[in-house]
C-alpha cells in the first residue's frame, strides 16, 4: 500500500594577502609570482586546445529590461537560443531551436556581440567562455596581484589583468581568480575592450566547474549591460545568462555498463505459468517502448536529465496525487526532468516532463503538484503519444532537427480536459487548501507572458498551463499574498552538473525578510556558483554562502588544504 510521502520544496531564493611559500605543497615549483603568472598563462592556453574535443549543449537566455519605478527594472521582452557548440575549429554554434538558423561562427579574435540592427550574436556570448583567444600571454597582457579568496570551498588567487598598450582591439579587461593548486583560471570578470560604433562588446562573469582532475570546464556566463545607446534615441538594457551542459554525453553510462559484464550461467525456462499479453498488453508494452526510446534518445543528447534526486521529488508528490485520489494506473507513471530552462511540461505517454526551468520558478509543493496534477490529467485519460516512436529507425535524426521531428504539444481541447481532471484532482490531494499560492504563481506567470514570450514558449510541448478554474476554486488571502513569493528568479531550485548532466536541488541558507525589489519573479540573476574540487567521495551538504567573498579563517588555513 503507498502512502503520502512529505516532500521537501520549501522557498529558495537564493581581502587576504599571501607569499608563495604559503601555497599548497603540491604547487611548490612555483617560487616567484612571475612563475605562478607563467603557470597561469600556459594552463590557461592548454584549456582553449583541451576544450576542442568537446561539443557541449550551449543555452542562452536574455531579458530586456526597463525601468520601473516600484522594482527598479522588470522584463520587457527577451530571446532564447539552445545549440551545441563546436570547438574543434574555433567557436561555432548549431542552433537546435531554429533550424532555418545556420551556426554562426566566431574564430581567431573576438566577433560583435550585438550588431547595429540590433540582432544579438549567440556566439558572442559563447565566446565569453575565453579570455583571449589570440594571445593570452605576458607580450599583450599585464597582470596584477590582489589577494588571496574563497569562491566556494576553492582557494584562489585574485589578479587584475589589463593590456599592454597598442596590444590590439578585443583584448579582455577584469580580474580573474586562479585555483592554488594547479593554477588554473576558475573565474573571470569583465569585459573585452575596443567596442566601435556599430557593434559593441558586452562585460560578463564567467565561470568553469572541476568536472574531472585536474580539468576546469566552461560551465556559467552571466552579461548585463544597461548603458548602450545605439542608433539615435534607441537604448539598450538587458541581462543575460549562459549555461553549458553535456561535456560528457553518452560516455559515462557506456563505461559504467562495461565495467558490470558478468558472465552468467544459462537460465533455464521452466515457468508454468502464463506468459502470452493480451492484445490491451502488448499495446501497453508497444506505447511504453516508445516512451523508452525517446526518453533514451533525449538524455543522450542531453536534453532529458539521468534518473536522479530531483526525479524522486517528482516522483514522491505524483505518488501522493495517485494515492488520495484512488489513481492506479499501468504502466505506472513516472517523472523526468527537461535540462533547459524555458518553462513547459508535457507527457511522454506515462512519462511526466516538466523542465529544469519550471522547476526553479515554482513557490512550493502545491503548485509543483499543481504541474504535475494537470500532466497526470493526460495520462489518467488516455491522452496517447505517437506509437511510431517505437520504431528505432524514427528515432535517427540529427540533433538540430530535434525540435522539429519531436513534439507532444496537445490539442486545446485535450488542454481543457486535462485542466478539469487536475481540479478534480487536487480537490482530494494532500495540496487541496495550499492551492491559493498556485493561483497566484500561474497569475504572476499569466501577466508576465506579454514581457517573457520565448522562456515560456514549449519546444516539445505546451507552455505551462493556466488554469483557469484555479482562481476561482482555490483564492488566495489578500493580506498574506503581498508579502508571498508567487515565483522564483530563473535557477531558484535546481543546479545542474556540466559534465554529466546530473541535476541537484539548490541547498542554501534562510535569508529572512526580502525586499519586493528582490523577489524578482522569472527574472535572469547572476550566478554564483558554490565551486569545489572534483572528487570520488560522496559530496557532503553544504549550505550556500556568499561566494565571492574572502574567507574569515582564509588566515589560518594549513598549507595543502583548500
Amino acid at each position: 500500500m503507498r502512502r503520502v510521502a512529505a516532500v521537501v520544496f520549501g522557498v529558495v531564493l537564493s581581502g587576504l594577502g599571501m607569499t608563495v611559500a604559503a601555497m599548497p605543497a603540491a604547487a611548490q615549483q612555483a617560487r616567484t609570482m612571475s612563475d605562478v603568472i607563467d603557470h597561469v598563462i600556459t594552463n590557461e592556453n592548454r584549456s582553449i586546445q583541451q576544450i576542442r574535443q568537446y561539443s557541449p549543449l550551449v543555452e542562452t537566455y536574455i531579458q530586456n529590461q526597463r525601468p520601473d519605478r516600484d522594482l527598479g527594472t522588470v522584463p520587457a521582452g527577451d530571446k532564447y537560443f539552445l545549440g551545441r557548440a563546436d570547438f574543434s575549429k574555433g567557436v561555432a554554434l548549431v542552433s537546435l531551436t531554429d533550424t532555418n538558423t545556420k551556426g554562426r561562427k566566431i574564430f581567431g579574435a573576438i566577433g560583435n556581440f550585438f550588431s547595429f540592427s540590433a540582432e544579438f550574436v549567440p556566439g558572442g556570448f559563447l565566446q565569453m567562455i575565453f579570455i583571449d583567444t589570440n594571445g593570452f600571454d605576458k607580450e599583450h597582457y599585464k597582470f596584477d596581484y590582489v589577494r588571496r579568496e574563497f569562491l566556494g570551498e576553492v582557494r584562489c588567487l585574485v589578479f587584475d589583468v589589463t593590456p599592454v598598450e597598442k596590444s590590439g582591439k578585443g583584448r579582455f579587461l577584469g580580474r580573474i581568480w586562479v585555483e592554488d593548486q594547479d593554477y588554473n583560471i576558475v573565474r573571470f570578470n569583465g569585459g573585452y575592450g575596443g567596442s566601435g560604433h556599430s557593434s559593441w562588446y558586452f562585460h560578463f562573469d564567467s565561470w568553469r566547474t572541476n568536472v574531472q582532475p585536474g580539468v576546469w570546464l566552461p560551465s556559467f556566463v552571466y552579461s548585463q549591460e544597461s548603458d548602450v545607446h545605439y542608433a539615435i534615441t534607441k537604448h539598450l538594457d538587458f541581462r543575460a545568462q549562459t549555461r553549458l551542459w553535456g561535456y560528457n554525453l553518452g560516455h559515462a553510462n557506456q563505461e559504467q555498463e562495461l565495467s558490470k559484464i558478468l558472465v552468467e550461467t544459462p537460465v533455464q525456462d521452466d515457468t508454468k505459468s502464463a506468459n502470452d499479453l493480451t492484445p490491451i498488453q502488448a499495446q501497453r508494452s508497444w506505447d511504453r517502448q516508445a516512451e523508452d526510446n525517446v526518453i533514451d534518445r533525449f538524455e543522450r543528447i542531453g536534453l532529458i536529465a539521468p534518473h536522479g534526486e530531483v526525479d524522486k521529488v517528482l516522483d514522491t508528490v505524483v505518488n501522493n496525487l495517485e494515492v488520495t485520489n484512488n489513481i492506479d494506473v499501468d504502466p505506472e507513471v513516472r517523472c523526468r526532468v527537461l535540462t533547459t530552462s524555458t518553462l513547459e511540461s508535457f507527457t511522454i505517454g506515462h512519462t511526466i516532463v516538466l523542465s529544469r526551468g519550471l522547476i526553479d520558478v515554482l513557490p512550493d509543493e502545491a503548485s509543483l503538484g499543481t504541474m504535475l496534477a494537470h500532466e497526470l490529467g493526460h495520462v489518467v485519460l488516455g491522452h496517447r503519444m505517437d506509437p511510431s516512436y517505437g520504431f528505432f529507425d524514427n528515432l535517427l535524426v540529427d540533433d538540430k532537427e530535434t525540435f522539429r521531428h519531436f513534439g507532444f504539444a496537445r490539442t486545446p481541447e485535450e488542454e481543457k480536459a486535462a485542466s478539469d481532471k487536475a481540479i478534480q484532482i487536487l480537490k482530494n490531494s494532500p495540496y487541496k487548501d495550499q492551492l491559493g499560492n498556485a493561483a497566484l504563481f500561474l497569475t504572476a506567470l499569466e501577466g508576465r507572458q506579454k514581457q517573457i514570450p520565448n522562456l515560456i514558449s514549449g519546444h516539445l510541448g505546451n507552455r505551462v498551463p493556466v488554469i483557469a478554474d484555479l482562481k476561482s476554486t482555490a483564492a488566495p488571502d489578500q493580506k498574506q499574498s503581498q508579502q508571498m513569493i508567487v515565483a522564483l528568479p530563473i535557477g531558484g531550485r535546481v543546479k545542474l552538473d556540466p559534465w554529466n548532466d546530473k541535476l541537484d536541488l539548490i541547498k542554501s541558507k534562510p535569508i529572512g525578510t526580502v525586499a519586493e525589489r528582490e523577489k524578482m519573479p522569472f527574472e535572469v540573476t547572476p550566478f554564483m556558483p558554490y565551486l569545489t574540487r572534483f572528487t570520488t567521495e560522496p559530496a557532503k551538504p553544504i549550505a550556500a554562502s556568499t561566494t565571492g567573498q574572502p574567507d574569515p579563517k582564509a588566515s589560518e588555513a594549513q598549507p595543502g588544504k583548500p
